[in-house]
């Protein structure tokens, strides 16, 4: 008989977009209700780039919380090539965790990030002697680079010669969606991992393009073939410590999402611990899904597992169609949709 309910530490999430302003204020709450902790992504306008912005930005969080919620936000830094080694020192101090590497011009608000790895080592030298981990979105920007190809070709490009370079340097290749980032990841030493997305692990590019283009499936990196969904769904039941979960939550008001340029990024946060466990129950994986949500982020980023557990049933619920986003309306992935798994 299949399980029909699921107790587990509870998790975090290690890549998160919250925005700002009355934006963040109606997101954040999803978050915060399945969530112990989540690294915040700092690619606002303008990016956080530097330690007094990342505190502020963690202040208005703060303020913004619901009475009670235990939430804790991981602050980062934007890393662009001007990025003072000296920054990381201050940054460290003020409980700063890790620093994000954008490609300029990959996805969104990455305008400012970095146009050549090179111009940061000095940075990235600070950042390894100090323990500050990078962050990293793992695609190239070349326009003759086809798109499904960029993240297959970071790996050769920048992730090979940044571990060589720097190789007590922790880092984390976020959101991967390849077979190759996958095996990469897996075949990698001990200071680098990865997290994997729920939507990636559920879709392939086909959702993309189902009875129309439905914009609300369209993310950077972008959904790829099959058999790359499938080398992820591994990568994630594995049981290897190497992956654990980033939602990669990216809220995008729905006019902008449904405009004839829309933003790239999937709006998981209302349901992102039932997506994943949807995820883990088609790969009859269940029992693997702990380790994945609430062990193995926190070990890899040297932070001590969560104490309190929270409780998944087997019991049909719907997504919420529309929720509020500021002024703004906002579409989470699968509304309106019935999910098999609940968090109680």
């Amino acid at each position: 008989m299949p399980m029909q309910s699921l107790t587990i530490t509870r998790p975090d999430d290690w890549h998160l977009h919250l925005r700002d302003g009355a934006a963040m204020a109606a997101v954040l709450p999803a978050t915060a209700r399945q969530f112990a902790r989540a690294i915040v992504m700092p690619n606002l306008k303008p990016p956080v780039i530097n330690t007094a912005q990342a505190l502020a930005y963690r202040a208005r969080i703060g303020a913004a919380l619901p009475s009670g919620s235990g939430f804790t936000p991981l602050m980062t830094l934007y890393l662009t090539d001007q990025t003072p080694p000296d920054e990381v020192r201050r940054a460290k101090e003020a409980g700063i965790v890790a620093f994000k590497l954008y490609p300029a011009g990959a996805t969104t608000n990455s305008d400012s990030g970095v146009t050549d790895i090179r111009k940061t080592y000095v940075t990235l030298e600070a950042m390894q002697r100090e323990g500050v981990l990078l962050l990293v979105h793992g695609e190239v920007t070349d326009a003759e680079v086809d798109v499904f190809d960029r993240e297959a070709v970071f790996i050769d490009r920048v992730m090979q010669p940044l571990r060589r370079d720097f190789p007590a340097l922790k880092v984390v290749f976020e959101h991967i969606t390849t077979k190759e980032a996958a095996q990469y990841v897996m075949a990698s030493d001990k200071n680098t991992a990865a997290t994997i997305t729920a939507h990636h692990l559920l879709y392939n590019r086909n959702a993309i393009f189902m009875g129309g283009l439905r914009p609300h499936y369209y993310c950077l990196p972008v959904l790829k073939r099959e058999v790359h969904r499938q080398a992820l769904v591994q990568a994630a039941t594995c049981g290897s410590a190497k992956f654990f979960l980033g939602t990669d939550s990216a809220p995008h008001a729905a006019a902008l999402k449904e405009a004839s340029v829309c933003g790239a990024g999937c709006y998981t946060a209302p349901a992102a611990l039932e997506l994943y466990a949807e995820a883990f129950d088609a790969a009859d994986a269940l029992d693997r899904l702990e380790a994945f949500a609430s062990h193995h982020g926190p070990d890899f980023y040297g932070l001590p597992r969560n104490q309190a557990r929270v409780a998944l049933r087997r019991e049909p619920w719907t997504v919420p169609e529309t929720v509020p986003f500021g002024q703004a309306q906002l579409k989470p992935l699968r509304g309106g949709e019935t999910l098999a798994w609940r968090l109680i």
